[in-house]
């Protein structure tokens, strides 16, 4: 029993450690769009034949770069939507409202196909933003690590 609850402490304080650097970017995703994540530039010219590609927004650009750099990253995600089912925006959402501890690898996945897709499909990251997806996660992580610590502060006293 008592290894099961020091167990579970280290991996808490692990997860804990993972999303704190992910957390200062909460308020500016709960605020942004698409729109403002991501724009077209097509240069000086207004000439059907120029090329556009995305300029995203440099918040956006810096909370990929430490996603991309945590613990968070699950190159397999595409097990996840297989397992899961996972087909829509809206299933995805239902799917992390829904997670605990026990799935955090959901979590991690769905995060990453945004993070890790983006990055040969653009759109993920705008629509990461857009669709709340991001936020979500983040939003759902925090508070299973909260409530874990709230948990054992109850049980401490």
């Amino acid at each position: 029993m008592d290894n099961d609850i020091e167990y579970m402490k280290n991996l808490m304080t692990q997860y804990k450690a993972d999303i704190e650097p992910l957390l200062k970017y909460l308020p500016w995703l709960r605020e942004a769009t698409a729109a403002s994540a991501m724009t077209m530039y097509r240069g000086d010219s207004n000439d059907e034949g120029t090329l556009a590609f995305p300029v995203y927004d440099s918040t956006l650009l810096s909370f990929i770069r430490v996603a991309t750099d945590s613990a968070l990253m699950d190159r397999n995600y595409p097990y996840v939507y297989t397992r899961k089912r996972i087909t829509t925006h809206e299933q995805e959402r239902d799917t992390i409202v829904a997670c605990t501890y026990k799935e955090w690898d959901v979590l991690k996945g769905i995060f990453s196909k945004y993070v890790l897709g983006g990055r040969t499909k653009g759109v993920l990251w705008s629509q990461g933003v857009s669709e709340q997806i991001f936020c979500l996660v983040l939003e759902k992580m925090d508070e299973i690590v909260t409530e874990w610590d709230a948990e054992r502060n109850i049980d401490a006293q």
